[in-house]
């Protein structure tokens, strides 16, 4: 997988790469990410990036002509891109994206946008894709598209090393994920569910599979709709709701 992220602060997004998984993943050449700075490709002696709206009004706008020569020093480099732009009106980022993300052979070029935005003329002039990561705004697109970044590098074979966790992980088949416990065994009074340490595999499984299914049903009903479920998941479900109703909790699931 390989990222270009084209920003004004590359030490916003520089530090995050050398931590953690993100950074074994580039390590191993599982992930490929370049930070581009924004002012390398301004061409006046101070390296201005921004300037006044025209029309008047607050902040600062992101001139077009930086950011269409660093898109085309990289189309140079790359060959192949795919361009993001992380924007509050783009579409909702989500598993299924970033599993499409991760198998991208084009370099996903982020061009992360700062003050009161971007010239409107990059959005008319380059073939591009407004992605969102929710109902909110932040400072750039910096943090954006690292969280798009992690989600999807997390994704490829071998960067997390086991593939049956990525497929256990919540949103992985539409329902959230069972809880985990881990030593010690008993803290402040809280116990470890006598199932988890009873050595009996499959009612180990069916337990995690109940508590996800319970997880989802109390915190993501709207997920169930989506979800593929067995019989005896159905079952189940019918069961944990009828209790609900009886204590007086709404449900919100229709199946």
């Amino acid at each position: 997988m390989k990222c270009d992220v084209i920003t004004l602060f590359p030490e916003m997004v520089a530090p995050v790469l050398r931590q953690s998984i993100l950074k074994r993943a580039r390590e191993r050449h599982l992930l490929d990410v370049r930070v581009v700075p924004l002012r390398d490709f301004a061409t006046d002696k101070h390296h201005i990036t921004d300037d006044m709206p025209y029309g008047g009004g607050p902040g600062m706008v992101l001139k077009p002509e930086p950011i269409f020569a660093a898109l085309d020093r990289i189309k140079q480099e790359r060959g192949g891109v795919r361009v993001i732009i992380p924007s509050p009106q783009g579409a909702i980022f989500n598993q299924g994206m970033a599993e499409v993300f991760s198998r991208e052979e084009r370099s996903l070029v982020f061009i992360c946008g700062h003050y009161e935005g971007i010239d409107a003329r990059v959005m008319q002039g380059i073939d591009h894709e407004e992605v969102s990561i929710g109902d909110y705004l932040l400072t750039g697109g910096e943090m954006a598209a690292l969280i798009m970044i992690d989600a999807s590098a997390r994704l490829i074979p071998g960067v997390l090393g086991d593939s049956d966790s990525i497929e256990e992980e919540s949103f992985a088949s539409s329902l959230l994920e069972y809880p985990h416990y881990t030593r010690p065994r008993e803290f402040r009074g809280m116990k470890v569910p006598d199932v988890l340490v009873s050595g009996n595999h499959r009612a180990i499984r069916d337990w995690r599979r109940g508590q996800s299914l319970l997880s989802t049903l109390y915190k993501r009903p709207d997920l169930l709709a989506h979800a593929i479920l067995t019989n005896e998941d159905r079952q189940w479900l019918g069961q944990a709701i009828s209790g609900m109703r009886k204590e007086g909790e709404s449900v919100r699931w229709i199946s």
